[in-house]
C-alpha cells in the first residue's frame, strides 16, 4: 500500500489540491457576488485569480516540489502556469460553447465532461511548468565542459 501511494503520490496531491483550489473558487465566487454585491462577472474572474494564485502555490510547493528558488525563475514558472491556465481556461469556453450552442446538450453533462478535459490539460501542463528537477539536463552540459 505505501509503495502504491509513493507511486501515485504526485497524482494523489494533485487531486486533494486540485479540490482545495475548487472550493477557494466556489467560496470567492460566492463572498463577492453575494457578500460584496458585485456581479457574477467580476466575482467568478476574482475567484478564478484566487484559485489560479492558491493552485500556483500548492502546486509549486506541494504536488511537483519545483526546486526553483531565485525570484526570475518563480517570475517564469508563474508566467507559465497562468499562460497554461488560460490555455484550458479557453479550452473550457470551447467545450461549453460547443457542447452546449452548438451540439444543443444539456450543460451539466458537458460542464461535467469539460471539467474532466480541463482538470487533465492543467496536471498536464503543471507538470511541464514544474520541474521536479531544476538541475536536470544542466549535468550533462556541465560534464561535458568540465571534460567529463
Amino acid at each position: 500500500m505505501i509503495n502504491l501511494l509513493k507511486k501515485y503520490e504526485q497524482l494523489i496531491s494533485y487531486a486533494i489540491f486540485g479540490v482545495l483550489t475548487t472550493i477557494v473558487n466556489i467560496v470567492s465566487f460566492w463572498f463577492f457576488e453575494n457578500i460584496i454585491n458585485w456581479n457574477y462577472f467580476w466575482s467568478n474572474n476574482i475567484a478564478w485569480l484566487l484559485s489560479v494564485l492558491f493552485a500556483l502555490f500548492t502546486n509549486k510547493t506541494f504536488v511537483f516540489k519545483s526546486k526553483y528558488t531565485t525570484l526570475v525563475a518563480f517570475i517564469k514558472e508563474a508566467i507559465a502556469f497562468f499562460g497554461a491556465r488560460i490555455a484550458s481556461l479557453v479550452i473550457d469556453d470551447l467545450i461549453m460553447f460547443v457542447g452546449i450552442s452548438l451540439l444543443h446538450f444539456s450543460s451539466l453533462p458537458v460542464k461535467i465532461v469539460d471539467q474532466f478535459v480541463v482538470i487533465a490539460m492543467n496536471y498536464v501542463l503543471s507538470k511541464i511548468i514544474f520541474k521536479s528537477d531544476p538541475l536536470k539536463g544542466k549535468k550533462d552540459v556541465q560534464e561535458i565542459k568540465n571534460g567529463e
